[in-house]
């Protein structure tokens, strides 16, 4: 009997670990303390990095001036994005871009999630691709194509945190507002790349950005 329980105890042992071992992997995608981890491009290399992207008490400052972006040095593919962003002094304009191709350049081939006032949850093909949203194909053979979002605004006041929760699955992107779902893509021609945050227009501070492992 002793011999049995003791098997039993280290087969339930032995499952926790697979259960753990298993379990969704989260990934901090900013440290809180510096930028380990991203590199910057900006449309002029007469301003340095440091004097638009900075970092304090756990949240990330971003100039907004000049026009930018920072992204990660690692590609990611299949995960659940989790950020906060509020405006500092008015509302402006920023994003947060998916699958981020080379050449690093303002603007890359990629697909946005839009932070401008006021249309946080728009979709923007950036360079030529497609996505299909509510059985509409959107095929960009321009520089940007919008696909607009699927309700109205639901942003915080200047000052205030939102929240951003963008599901990225293979071809598919959903984004989330504020615990919304304001858009929700299929069959996109992009599925993997770097992930981005622009410098587009005016101050904005992230903070909690992390990645969840599909």
């Amino acid at each position: 009997m002793k011999k049995v329980l003791v098997f039993l105890l280290i087969i339930m042992f032995i499952s926790l670990l697979i259960f753990v071992g298993c379990g969704k992997q989260t990934v901090q995608l900013f440290n809180g303390k510096d930028f380990t981890g991203w590199e910057f491009e900006l449309e002029t290399d007469t301003v340095a990095a440091e004097d638009v992207w900075s970092v304090k008490d756990g949240v990330i400052h971003c100039e907004g001036i000049p026009t930018g972006y920072m992204h990660t040095v690692q590609a990611y593919s299949n995960y659940i994005l989790t950020l906060e962003w509020r405006w500092v002094e008015h509302k402006s304009n920023s994003g947060v871009l998916l699958h981020v191709q080379s050449p690093d350049q303002v603007w890359p081939l990629c697909i946005e999630c839009q932070l401008q006032a006021g249309n946080a949850g728009d979709m923007v093909l950036i360079g030529q691709g497609s996505i299909t949203v509510n059985d509409s194909l959107y095929n960009n053979t321009g520089r940007f194509l919008v696909i607009p979002k699927q309700n109205d605004s639901n942003e915080k006041p200047v000052g205030e945190w939102n929240s951003y929760k963008i599901v990225c699955k293979g071809n598919a992107i959903t984004c989330y507002v504020n615990g919304m779902m304001q858009n929700n893509g299929q069959n996109a021609s992009l599925s993997s790349g770097k992930i981005g945050l622009q410098s587009e227009g005016g101050p904005i501070e992230f903070r909690n950005i992390q990645l969840e492992k599909l």
